[in-house]
């Protein structure tokens, strides 16, 4: 098979299996912090392995760089916690359709990280999100769960936010795999002394699902995508990352029987129109900066 097309596939298989990830706030009965605790304790392990499998080695290059993966570490275990604990509030639908704000949070943010302008198209499509979010938020009340859920949701977008253009600006010379590498081993330390886990045989099935979330939905996809880099241009990963709401709601309808209303799918609609807009402009100015 051409290695672009097999890169596509391999591609779509990452994003589906991301999508899946808000599956497991329902399916497994712990906290937020301690489904975040364990998913990065067995992602950390894979992917550990995956690294070596490459034969690239695990230390980094400068001492500075281990105080930046803490920084990254610290922020990605609170964006996994509050990603979760959004979708345990509001529904795996709605907590997903809140999170993915963030390339429009991105795109805000930027000015604070780099020397970028906001254009007058970037504030129309945090209108259009501002719209989306509050067609999805029943009422203005932390009362209610799933305002709360959204909320969480928003800051959870925030902090993916900063993370990712903190990475991209100071942590981006490390391979994708081993950037994730050691920010889940920051995670595991962060939360351990937070930790509830299931300690007994008897919640061998919970330890199973967190396998399951740890390896086959977040450390394989990072290395799915890692490979696929290699054929396809960022913009092709990026356009098709915005699929990821999608999918996740497609999974929560089907297999968890989440019935979301009109008003939350026009408002994800609006969400994810506004992401894939703000990601294809973001890659067209760059190819303009490069001409």
């Amino acid at each position: 098979m051409d290695p672009v097309k097999k890169s596509l596939i391999t591609l779509h298989l990452a994003v589906v299996l991301l999508g899946g990830t808000g599956l497991f706030s329902n399916i497994i009965p712990l906290s937020a912090i301690d489904i975040t605790l364990g998913r990065s304790l067995f992602a950390c392990l894979a992917l550990c392995l995956f690294v070596r499998a490459g034969r690239e080695h695990l230390r980094l290059e400068r001492r500075p760089d281990y105080f930046i993966a803490i920084g990254l570490g610290m922020l990605m275990a609170a964006h996994w916690a509050t990603y979760f604990a959004s979708m345990q509030y509001a529904g795996v639908s709605v907590g997903m359709i809140a999170m993915f704000t963030f390339p429009v949070i991105t795109v805000l943010m930027e000015p604070l990280f780099e020397k970028t302008r906001l254009a007058w198209q970037d504030m129309l499509s945090a209108l259009v999100v501002v719209i989306g979010i509050v067609l999805i938020v029943p009422e203005v009340s932390l009362d209610n769960d799933v305002t709360l859920g959204v909320g969480l949701g928003i800051i959870s977008a925030v902090l993916y936010a900063v993370r990712n253009l903190s990475l991209r600006k100071y942590f981006s010379h490390y391979s994708g795999a081993r950037s994730m590498a050691w920010q889940t081993l920051i995670i595991v330390l962060c939360l351990l002394p937070f930790s509830e886990l299931p300690q007994t045989q008897q919640e061998t099935s919970v330890w199973l699902l967190l396998l399951l979330l740890g390896t086959a939905f977040t450390a394989l996809p990072h290395a799915l995508v890692a490979n696929s880099l290699a054929h396809l241009r960022a913009k092709t990963f990026s356009l098709i990352a915005c699929m990821q709401p999608f999918y996740g709601v497609i999974f929560a309808i089907i297999l968890l029987h989440e019935s979301p209303g009109w008003q939350t799918l026009l408002g994800g609609i609006l969400v994810t129109s506004a992401s894939i807009y703000e990601t294809v402009n973001t890659h067209k100015s760059a190819s303009a900066t490069n001409e």
